[in-house]
């Protein structure tokens, strides 16, 4: 760790009497240099305060040192206004409660750090769904309300409900003195009327507000306001008398600079009866435009846009079924209507789309009726941000200027005349946003990583601004200044009204303290750039992480730089990432906390020194599960299990390894020798030497070992290795089904003869799969290469892994770490055994054997990440099962990790996210389908009177007519 300076370490002792947790780690310094936008900018230290006492002693010790102070929700700005060279304060992982909810007043009191969509979720649990909080970012599963009200965010349906200001009845603050205050809709109070020096500045700020309304009422009406998405500076339009001189309001949207919000009163807004989403597709985003008018007539609640580039990137990340329900086109509408009546609502759809029929610019429409496909097509949009930053032909698109409002009606004339702008640049611009508010969010390549690049995307900004600003648009349309906007202000507003914006915050902080740098007196625009200063070390691999299109930095440095900080790995509902965050709730344990270390270790920075040796990367990869669903939940396709393995490749050569790395590690070797003799090893791991096997292999005593198969068992159901090419596929025993569950091999190839293939069953090879995960990559490097000169036959028969996790090595990692024509040709040609049956279900084929009506299926994270997050469910469907209860979320074992002494209590948490609680859910006569056999031992970990099975038992035309128990030779 460095050394403390001297102001830190008296603030840390200071606070440390007070018991306040306030976080000087190099490790943790790191993971909060970044939010979602372009720069990086290291803090002098994190605190977590837990109530606004907390942060009353945090801000008043700050200010006696001149320490700055930012405010920091869920880390998603994008604008770069949640990081700071103070202290930070993070309130997302304490102050995150909904105090309370007052259905007869449709308000709501609630605490800054409260994730918008938990906000929704207990608004509507605590009105009987009657009511809702409007604002809903696309960041919302992440974003907290504190962040809302500091940007003023909006949402994709603002058409309807406008910004975060018309939701915020009053604000709960702490000021840069440390005094607490309440703002409210009709001016400033102590928050405890006996509180003397409170109350004095109350009455100072509330006198000096209202001195300088009244020196700029001319000003303020004619200069703020213009435009539905004006969000650009201090809203001071709200201290007009017409306004009800509006202190809460007029807070919103000014970035933590002025007063640290420490609980909100918001209003909630009646959810509609009726609502249907119609999808409209055009030729492109100009002409989707251009119906903006002609839309906005018939009183949609939204009106959200994007174009194919983002559709092609979440099919190619994600599979071709990932967006369903767009009509023809090569850009998209999506226009919510909703009502009272079902009937009505549907009648105003089709006016409107007779109406846009007659216009001529629509290519195609559809009604989006099923809710799935509703999902799928809001998440494309709400994946925006992430899906444009890495497209599909390897590209990297950024930030900048990605923020822009122009009024709706202008909306189409200034595309034009953007897109003109990007051709004479050469730039490539991804664009989406709130098309019935007037709001672009344009992605553009960018190159930030030299002088050049820097010098086009600074003369590009400048152009772009005064574009904006000839339209009478605001250069920030919800996200805020922040270091993006701040230094282009005076572009869009006089000097008059930037002198009003410096009083505002100098009433408010005297010191200047409170996130210094935004909106009034900013740093430069291209200053702390993230990816300015990288070390050019060439970082070498065992994986290939060749991006597709050239960059100017190592492979790995590039793909570590793939997290641009959207922080969807920190929502607590939908997909799979991140387990271990939504377990602890600390970024540490966050895919992009994760990232953020990396990226620093790779810019060889201050905060994390010592490259592949740093412990801070270490330490932060070491609760990552490398369960692979980051790999496709983030939408950016940041692959962390990967990145884990070549640290501690890296991490541990010529160094002496964990003990379960050798035990579990190298666990192959250990079952080929277990074989021979099975019943006195089981004897061994099952009796009174059990904790003291464990202990000697660095596993947890907690956890009940697995029987090992006799060479006996292993005889009989895998039978001998046949080499002669002739059967239709080739059935892998995996290392894992061969060792533990052999009776799986012959159920597989039974179900196979069934739906009429032929198959060989080979158990000669292996994925490499425990060396891969515990970064053992010359071994795993050895062990694949053999298995692909064994595998790549000659012909193109699928070969049918029965363990997800090894048919996902076998598909992803092998090319990645052998890089011959063979391993490509081996990888194409693997299926999982769900992929397999619905290959066979889809030619006609369904099973012999009745199917069981309930079925509750553990999603296995592997094969959710390579081979589709609906492979098992749709296999089930397929071959006929009525009910599919999926329990979506890692079971927590994930190989080595649930086994290891270190990590059991973590692995029993993730177990509640989603298996626990479908396990309960389920009725004693479900059966329970286990592919992979990581889920199969947690399963019988969490229940021990539940069995569960591989669906190649469940759909076994022949399965034995008693359990088969392991016997000796």
């Amino acid at each position: 760790m460095a050394e403390l300076t001297r102001p830190a370490a008296d603030l840390h002792a200071e606070l440390a009497e007070l018991g306040i947790d306030l976080d000087t780690g190099t490790r943790r310094r790191a993971e909060y240099s970044f939010d979602a936008s372009n720069y990086r900018v290291p803090p002098l230290a994190v605190a977590f305060p837990h109530t606004p006492a907390d942060v009353v002693a945090i801000v008043r010790a700050c200010t006696d040192r001149g320490i700055p102070v930012t405010s920091r929700g869920g880390g998603t700005s994008l604008a770069g206004n949640a990081i700071g060279r103070g202290v930070v304060l993070d309130f997302s992982r304490h102050m995150n409660r909904v105090r309370a909810v007052d259905a007869s007043a449709r308000t709501a009191v609630v605490e800054p750090g409260i994730v918008l969509t938990d906000l929704q979720k207990d608004v509507q649990l605590a009105t009987d769904g009657a009511f809702t909080f409007a604002p809903d970012p696309s960041s919302k599963s992440r974003a907290t309300v504190g962040g809302a009200i500091g940007n003023d965010a909006c949402g994709n349906h603002s058409v309807r409900y406008g910004r975060t200001s018309d939701h915020v009845v009053a604000l709960d603050l702490v000021t840069a003195s440390g005094h607490r205050l309440t703002a409210t809709r009709d001016g400033l109070r102590a928050t405890d009327p006996d509180d003397v020096p409170a109350v004095d500045e109350a009455a100072r700020i509330a006198t000096g507000l209202d001195l300088l309304t009244q020196e700029h009422l001319g000003d303020f009406r004619l200069e703020l306001g213009r435009i539905p998405r004006q969000v650009s500076g201090f809203h001071l339009a709200n201290l007009l008398p017409e306004n009800g001189f509006d202190v809460a309001r007029a807070l919103v949207g000014s970035e933590g600079t002025c007063a640290v919000i420490v609980a909100a009163t918001v209003a909630l807004v009646p959810v509609p009866p009726a609502a249907m989403l119609l999808c409209l597709g055009y030729h492109d985003l100009v002409d989707a435009a251009r119906d903006n008018a002609i839309i906005l007539d018939y009183s949609p609640a939204a009106i959200e846009g994007i174009d194919s580039a983002i559709v092609d990137t979440m099919r190619h990340l994600r599979g071709a079924d990932s967006v369903v329900g767009l009509p023809d086109g090569q850009a998209w509408l999506y226009v919510d209507l909703d009502g009272d009546d079902l009937a009505e609502v549907e009648l105003r759809g089709a006016e409107l789309v007779s109406k846009l029929r007659a216009a001529g610019r629509l290519v195609d429409s559809r009604v989006v009726g099923d809710p799935a496909e509703r999902a799928s097509l809001w998440r494309v949009r709400e994946d925006g941000a992430g899906l444009s930053a890495r497209l599909v032909e390897g590209g990297e698109s950024w930030t900048g200027w990605e923020d822009s409002a122009v009024a709706p009606d202008q909306l189409a004339d200034y595309l034009v005349d953007i897109k003109a702008l990007l051709a004479e640049f050469d730039l490539t611009g991804v664009m989406y946003g709130h098309f019935g508010a007037g709001c672009m969010h344009i992605r553009i390549n960018f190159d930030q990583r030299t002088d050049e690049g820097r010098d086009v995307m600074s003369r590009f900004i400048h152009r772009a601004a005064e574009l904006c600003v000839r339209f009478g648009g605001s250069m920030s349309g919800e996200h805020g200044d922040g270091r993006a906007r701040s230094a282009l202000l005076p572009m869009m507003y006089t000097p008059t009204m930037m002198a009003a914006f410096a009083t505002f915050k100098r009433l408010w902080d005297p010191a200047a303290v409170l996130n210094p740098g935004s909106i009034v007196e900013p740093e430069p625009l291209l200053g702390n750039l993230a990816l300015d200063g990288v070390n050019p070390r060439a970082w070498q691999t065992s994986f290939d992480l060749t991006p597709t299109s050239d960059v100017p930095v190592a492979p790995f440095v590039h793909a570590v730089q793939g997290c641009i900080g959207v922080g969807r790995c920190r929502a607590s509902t939908g997909g799979v990432m991140c387990p271990s965050y939504r377990a602890t709730g600390d970024e540490k344990d966050s895919t992009r906390g994760r990232a953020r270390a990396l990226q620093e270790m790779v810019r060889n920075s201050p905060t994390v020194a010592d490259g592949w040796r740093s412990e801070d990367v270490k330490e932060s990869l070491d609760l990552c599960l490398s369960c692979k669903a980051c790999s496709t939940d983030c939408p950016v396709g940041v692959d962390m299990a990967t990145y884990k393995s070549e640290f501690l490749d890296h991490h541990y050569r010529g160094r002496v390894r964990p003990l379960s790395h050798y035990s579990l590690g190298w666990l192959p070797v250990w079952l080929k020798i277990a074989e021979r003799s099975a019943p006195v090893v089981n004897r061994l791991t099952a009796g009174r030497l059990a904790k003291v096997a464990a202990r000697l292999g660095g596993l947890t005593p907690h956890r009940s070992m697995p029987e090992f198969a006799s060479r006996k068992q292993i005889r009989r159901e895998v039978g001998e290795t046949s080499r002669d090419g002739t059967a239709d596929v080739v059935v892998l025993a995996d290392t894992f089904t061969r060792g533990f569950r052999p009776e799986v091999v012959g159920a597989a190839s039974r179900v196979l003869a069934d739906a009429g293939l032929s198959s060989q069953c080979r158990s000669d090879v292996c994925c490499g799969l425990t060396w891969i995960s515990t970064g053992q990559l010359k071994q795993a490097t050895k062990t694949l290469t053999r298995a692909a000169e064994l595998l790549d036959d000659g012909t193109d028969r699928p070969i049918v892994v029965l363990e997800p996790s090894c048919a996902a090595a076998f598909r992803k990692d092998l090319p990645e770490l052998v890089h011959t024509d063979a391993a490509r040709r081996v990888a194409a040609r693997i299926r999982s055994f769900a992929g397999a049956v619905l290959e066979r279900t889809e030619a006609g084929w369904s099973p012999s054997v009745p199917v069981p009506e309930d079925v509750t299926v553990q999603t296995h994270c592997h094969e959710y990440a390579v081979f589709g997050a609906a492979a098992q469910r749709k296999a089930l469907q397929a071959v006929g099962v009525p009910r599919v209860r999926e329990a979506t979320g890692c079971c927590g074992v994930a190989g080595n990790f649930g086994f290891e002494a270190d990590h059991y209590d973590l692995s029993m948490q993730v177990a509640e996210q989603a298996l626990a609680p479908a396990l309960r859910d389920s009725p004693e006569d479900a059966v329970i389908l286990t592919d992979g056999f990581s889920c199969h031992m947690q399963v019988r970990q969490l229940d021990p009177d539940r069995s569960s099975k591989h669906l190649a038992q469940l759909l076994d035309p022949a399965p034995p007519s008693k359990p088969d128990h392991q016997s000796g030779d």
